[in-house]
């Protein structure tokens, strides 16, 4: 079959719907499970048992449209939570897609489409929760031990905020085997394509991440009556280690390389009082595992030789390591001929910098990602925003790719 015939306006119309739903000005505020999540997947359940999808909440909240049938289909969609405060796109666009995609495939006999929205992918869990859990990588028991990141006092547990999974619609299980593949649609979330002037990113790979907590343990003492020869200033240190971090990841980065010195916590944090303690993160992301590695092990040896040099003490530890993940070959080249013929000369392969629930789907089925441009390459912020025209040419672009693999299969 040629291209699935979309309607974008259709589609647009869902996405600006989905944004009334904890709208507050440009943003949008739908953490996993709260009130406004809720009636985002009932709103979204409801718009799939309209289109003839037959609707399924697995245990963690993760929402199905499947078409009728067991056969097995494509698997498009993304996620509809947000940040505490997050924009209206990140997540909710992709699960539109997915929505229009199948039901323009029902609706015109084309193959079959399933789409979905994940749940908890902005970490009020944990990290990419729901599809960590349907894909294996994390144990449903492990994911009920995790707690609200976001609350301060008396956290909830995944436990007791996925009994709302039964307020969305009938709850079962949705094997990933009943899937051929997986096409992510996102907004970039940065400002390559923006700045290019460039409609499309088809993704290569999803970056990996290592991540160091490092406490810097000094002496706290009077401002005005330490000496300076004599202080263990913590704080000076810190200064002292980004300074030497930057010089030494510099050599050992590529194009696309990042980090961040993202949390810095110091005690006692008083005008008067030399500082006596900094806890800091550092977090590094490429696509390759050998860079990622060796720059890691650098951060680690390096907060040892400040702490050394300065007199003080060091407290490591390792955090999350999330290793890269390589997009399909098939789809990829799928994608990339529908952008060429959709959007000639305004594409391009690239990395996605960011994690995505595809970072987990990859590891039971193939998957791939298409990028649509982020207007100043603003995230996780109300200001977050696409053209209209990018957002309808995006869903054309899956259209014509899932026409082309419906030939291929």
């Amino acid at each position: 079959m040629s291209r699935i015939p979309v309607d974008p306006a259709r589609m647009l119309s869902d996405l600006d719907h989905l944004r009334t739903i904890g709208g507050q000005g440009t943003g949008v505020a739908r953490r996993a499970f709260s009130d406004a999540d809720i009636a985002a997947r009932r709103w979204l359940a409801g718009r799939m048992r309209e289109a003839g999808l037959e609707v399924t909440v697995d245990p963690c909240g993760n929402l199905f449209g499947l078409p009728p049938g067991d056969g097995r289909c494509l698997l498009v969609g993304s996620h509809s939570d947000t940040q505490p405060l997050g924009g209206w796109l990140d997540g909710a666009w992709g699960v539109a897609c997915g929505l229009e995609l199948a039901r323009a495939a029902l609706e015109s006999g084309g193959p079959p489409v399933a789409v979905v929205s994940f749940q908890d992918e902005e970490g009020r869990f944990g990290r990419l929760t729901g599809s960590s859990v349907w894909t294996g990588q994390m144990s449903l028991a492990e994911a009920d031990a995790c707690r609200d990141e976001d609350a301060t006092r008396d956290p909830v547990r995944f436990a007791e905020a996925r009994r709302r999974a039964a307020e969305i619609g009938p709850v079962g299980t949705v094997p990933p085997a009943r899937f051929v593949a997986f096409i992510e649609p996102h907004i970039e979330q940065g400002p390559v394509l923006d700045r290019a002037g460039q409609a499309l990113g088809v993704v290569e790979a999803i970056v990996g991440v290592r991540q160091w907590s490092f406490r810097l343990v000094g002496e706290a003492n009077h401002a005005g009556t330490t000496p300076m020869p004599l202080r263990r200033d913590a704080l000076q240190a810190f200064a002292a280690y980004t300074v030497a971090l930057n010089a030494a990841f510099a050599p050992m980065a590529g194009e696309r390389t990042v980090w961040t010195l993202g949390r810095a916590v110091v005690e006692p944090n008083a005008n008067s009082i030399v500082p006596g303690a900094v806890t800091f993160t550092v977090q590094v992301r490429d696509a390759e595992v050998a860079r990622l590695d060796a720059m890691a092990a650098e951060a680690r040896a390096l907060a040892g030789r400040v702490a050394e040099a300065r007199g003080l003490a060091l407290e490591a530890s390792s955090g999350f390591s999330v290793e890269p993940v390589q997009m399909d070959a098939r789809l990829r080249h799928a994608l990339e001929a529908a952008a060429e013929a959709v959007a000639p000369g305004r594409w391009r392969s690239m990395p996605s910098g960011a994690l995505h629930d595809a970072s987990n789907v990859a590891m039971v089925l193939p998957t791939a990602m298409l990028f649509a441009p982020s207007i100043g390459g603003i995230s996780h912020n109300p200001s977050e925003d696409t053209g209209r025209a990018d957002l309808a040419t995006a869903l054309e672009v899956l259209a014509e790719a899932a026409g082309r693999l419906s030939l291929e299969v």
